[in-house]
C-alpha cells in the first residue's frame, strides 16, 4: 500500500490561507514528499501534545499531526507557529 491520506483540521486549513504562494507550496512538499510516506519520521511530541508529531516547516513554524494506522491518514492540526502567535 502506498502512502498515507493528510487531511486538515479547520484551525490547520486557516494556517494555510495566511501563507504566502511560497510557503504554501514548501508545506505541500513537505507533507506530500515527507509526512504522507512516513509519518513517524516526525519528532514524536511529549506532555500535553503526547500522541502528536511535528516536523519543522521553517526556523520557527512547525506542521503538527496525528496518525490513524486504521485509516492510514494523518491529520494536520497546525501549520504554523506553535510559539504563541
Amino acid at each position: 500500500m502506498t502512502g498515507y491520506e493528510l487531511r486538515f483540521t479547520r484551525e490547520a486549513a486557516n494556517d494555510i490561507g495566511k501563507l504566502s504562494p511560497k510557503l504554501r507550496l514548501k508545506l505541500r512538499q513537505i507533507l506530500v514528499e515527507a509526512v504522507a510516506k512516513n509519518p513517524y519520521a516526525g519528532k514524536r511530541l511529549m506532555g500535553d501534545l503526547k500522541g502528536f508529531y511535528s516536523v519543522r516547516r521553517t526556523l520557527k513554524d512547525r506542521i503538527v499531526y496525528t496518525i490513524d494506522e486504521t485509516a492510514r491518514t494523518v491529520f494536520v492540526h497546525r501549520a504554523r507557529t506553535h510559539y504563541g502567535e
